[in-house]
């Protein structure tokens, strides 16, 4: 097919479809009086007419007259009298409609109010009231009360405990001051003691062994005897013994330099007495410092064996 001749009848054929839906849409638009007038100019009959307007609808009875109210309204027609219109329909019967019965409710009446109120039951209730208040006044005293005998009680008790511990503060400050008392005579004893074995050992002629105390607690009467029972004398009055100590004997090795200076003393492994025995007899030695020597040169030894009792 020819293009140049196919392009024109299109057109032609597209302007005819819109002439067309613009003719319908005129006609969709147009009421349905204007098509009852058409009809009824060109004289055909009205079944003919595809669009009919509805009616409007008609019920029996009198004309009512309304006013329209609103944008809507139009203005209201004039007044003229109506000529009554004979009604050919009879009017319906009057049905009166059954009402049911319904019962009045039983409405109770309340007691009129007495006269005289009860005054006495009034007064039982504030009285009643009134001794609640003052029980509960009494119990919260009554626990006060007994709240602050407890916190007395407890100071009470600090305070009793605060005064058994200052005296038993005192009373050990006192023991402390006794002991410290007992030590100070007991050295002030010792030194009287050891003056007076100072004198003792100063002197020429030295009392024999057996007067005073033997080294070997036997019959040896020389020099060695008298030198031992020398050393003993002026060791005894250093030796602060034990109380629960055993009447035993007890070997102590000693060494001294020439001139008596103590240098060192060690109890035996022997020895029977118990660890502060051993000690107090040991101290004994080491407090003397200086043992006899003038005199006994010639028996004199820088290791020494003595035996003490603690009788």
């Amino acid at each position: 097919m020819d293009e140049s001749k196919a392009t024109p009848r299109a057109v032609v054929l597209s302007a005819i479809l819109h002439v067309g839906i613009v003719g319908f849409l005129f006609l969709a638009i147009l009421p349905c009086s204007s098509y009852e007038k058409f009809f009824d100019a060109l004289g055909l009959p009205a079944w003919l007419n595809p669009i009919t307007c509805s009616r409007p609808l008609e019920l029996p009875g009198q004309i009512i007259q309304a006013t329209l109210i609103g944008p809507t309204g139009s203005p209201p027609p004039k007044a003229s009298k109506a000529r009554p219109v004979p009604d050919s329909m009879p009017p319906p019967p009057t049905v009166t409609p059954a009402v049911p019965a319904v019962e009045a409710p039983k409405i109770k009446t309340l007691p009129p109010p007495p006269e005289h109120p009860d005054i006495v039951d009034q007064e039982r209730v504030v009285a009643d009231a009134l001794q609640k208040a003052e029980d509960a006044r009494k119990l919260q005293k009554e626990k006060q009360r007994q709240r602050q005998s407890e916190l007395d009680a407890q100071a009470a008790r600090a305070k009793k405990q605060k005064q058994l511990d200052e005296m038993f503060a005192k009373m050990d400050a006192a023991a402390a001051q006794t002991r410290k008392l007992d030590n100070r005579a007991r050295q002030a004893k010792q030194q009287m003691a050891d003056l007076k074995d100072a004198k003792a050992n100063g002197q020429p002629d030295l009392p024999k062994a057996a007067q005073r105390q033997s080294g070997t607690n036997g019959a040896d009467t020389g020099l060695m005897g008298q030198y031992q029972a020398a050393i003993q004398n002026a060791v005894t009055p250093n030796w602060l013994r034990p109380d629960n100590m055993p009447d035993v004997a007890c070997v102590v090795h000693v060494v001294q330099l020439p001139g008596g200076d103590v240098m060192s003393a060690k109890v035996d492994a022997g020895c029977p007495y118990d660890d502060a025995g051993k000690r107090s007899l040991e101290n004994a030695v080491l407090r003397t410092k200086t043992l006899p020597y003038k005199g006994f040169e010639k028996v004199f030894s820088r290791e020494i064996n003595l035996t003490f009792r603690p009788k």
